[in-house]
């Protein structure tokens, strides 16, 4: 193989100028030469037949100004829309829930301030389907703070509040400070309330009607008092006896002019003579068929859970005040929830007349401690009938927990009672999770569907930081207080009782 080769040509020294650059440029062609010669030759394809796959610019770049490699070239500054932004960077850039309702906190994620009005957000946010708000979180977290201060928020707003269940008794103070009303239940209370109380007729409903509605409505809570002192559903003979001692009782108490409560039932039922007489029925079984049923109300009336509601009720249900509390802190503290749940039960009923009036306005429900009352399905029937119902009647249900599986202890696995507690959770457009511990971790993704990062995210949250999902749609929002909240929402008043 013949290889070429160039030295440095040998120069005369008196050689003229025009002679040295005749032999620089022949030394620079053959070094040239030499270079080519000693690179493996390129077989170059033929070019594409198509156009649009040729390359626009050569291998060594745009040629010209335009190539941006001079360091002069500026381009036009650009102006967008965050509505543009949260587009190009849609995990940076939340859009939010909008600007209508009351003001909750910051979103973490987007720096934004964070609104919540689940009335307004109803119909305008895909997937919203209802206005009930599920809330739950660990002790000390602040989630106690949250309800009361959305309520506080949306009393400004022309809302009204009501609490049936307040079992430690934080709403009084709140209620006060509102200038709403708390009713105290329990042993040795000056406050009575007589769950047969007839309320007022809604405005356009005739009378007849309404008769036979209050007399359902009545026949409905008897039941559920005796199902809860009894542990067990009525016999057919048993809600016969129910029947006649309403009928009898209501119309001896009309002919008197008062009210009937519900001692009279009870005494009635406690008879058999007498219940047997306004029966009419020859066979005058009746009455041995009521005897544990008139044992379970004379229970109300007469045994450990006397005082509440047997005489007339001491108070009226205000429907123009602000907030209406019920305070039970003075039951279920020695473990029995029994006067609790009855006390539940009489609240909701007496609640009922306001709640079904399409025309008052709209409300909120809060059931703050609900843990308490998940274990009876009692109760969650008469809540669900509530949150199905939340929309025709503009309602908004909260449920406050601490845990999620605090909904799994209604009963076992395909019970009615799980099956109404999981119909809640279901009901709920809005979750509220605030910090959960480590072992309630895999229970809480899997009733809310949580992705990992959400689920990581909520075993480190801070205190009054919660992760906000709201149709599907996800937010960490920091709740912010007012000093004034901040004081009259303090729940660890007693902790810090005699510190400095």
């Amino acid at each position: 193989m013949r290889r070429t080769s160039a030295t440095r040509t040998f120069i005369p020294q008196r050689s003229d100028r025009q002679t040295r650059r005749h032999e620089q440029r022949a030394l620079a062609e053959a070094r040239r030469s030499a270079r080519a010669a000693a690179q493996p030759k390129i077989r170059r394809t033929a070019p594409q037949d198509d156009p649009e796959l040729r390359p626009t610019y050569p291998a060594s770049g745009r040629p010209g100004p335009a190539s941006a490699r001079s360091g002069r070239h500026k381009l036009p500054v650009h102006r967008m829309t965050t509505a543009t932004a949260a587009g190009i960077y849609p995990f940076l850039a939340e859009g939010g829930l909008g600007a209508g309702g009351m003001y909750i906190g910051r979103d973490v994620h987007a720096e934004a301030e964070f609104v919540f009005d689940p009335f307004s957000l109803y119909g305008r946010v895909d997937g919203f389907t209802n206005p009930n708000v599920l809330l739950a979180g660990i002790i000390g977290m602040g989630k106690s703070a949250l309800a009361k201060s959305i309520a506080l928020r949306s009393i400004a707003f022309g809302y009204r509040v009501y609490v049936p269940c307040d079992p430690k008794g934080e709403w009084t103070s709140v209620a006060s400070a509102l200038g709403g009303r708390t009713i105290a239940l329990g042993p040795g209370m000056p406050g009575k309330l007589n769950p047969l109380d007839a309320p007022a007729p809604p405005v356009g409903i005739d009378p007849k009607d309404w008769a036979v509605e209050v007399r359902k409505r009545r026949l409905l809570l008897l039941a559920s008092l005796a199902r809860t002192v009894l542990t067990r559903d009525l016999t057919p003979m048993e809600h016969t006896a129910l029947d006649v001692a309403l009928d009898t009782i209501v119309v001896h108490a009309e002919a008197t002019g008062r009210v009937p409560l519900l001692g009279d039932i009870a005494l009635l039922l406690a008879t058999p003579d007498l219940l047997n007489d306004a029966h009419g029925d020859p066979t005058r079984r009746l009455g041995a068929a009521a005897e544990n049923l008139a044992h379970a109300l004379r229970r109300l009336v007469q045994g450990d859970l006397a005082g509440m509601f047997d005489a007339p009720s001491t108070v009226e249900f205000d429907p123009s005040s602000p907030i209406l509390t019920i305070d039970l802190s003075r039951l279920g503290s020695s473990g029995d929830d029994t006067g609790l749940v009855l006390a539940m039960t009489c609240a909701s009923a007496w609640m009922e007349a306001a709640l079904s009036d399409p025309t008052a306005g709209r409300r909120w429900v809060i059931y703050d401690e609900a843990w308490r009352v998940l274990r009876h399905s009692f109760l969650l029937e008469r809540m669900q009938s509530q949150w199905k119902l939340s929309r025709g009647l503009g309602i908004a249900n909260m449920l406050v927990i601490h845990r999620l599986s605090d909904l799994l202890s209604a009963g076992d696995a395909g019970s009615r009672g799980r099956a109404l507690a999981e119909g809640l959770l279901t009901d709920c457009s809005t979750r509220i999770v605030y910090r959960q511990e480590a072992d309630q971790l895999a229970a809480t993704a899997g009733l809310l569907g949580l992705t990992g990062v959400e689920t990581q995210a909520i075993s480190a949250l801070n205190r009054g930081r919660g992760l906000w999902k709201v149709a599907g749609r996800s937010f960490v929002v920091q709740h912010t207080l007012h000093p004034a909240e901040l004081q009259l929402f303090d729940t660890d008043a007693r902790m810090h009782a005699g510190s400095l």
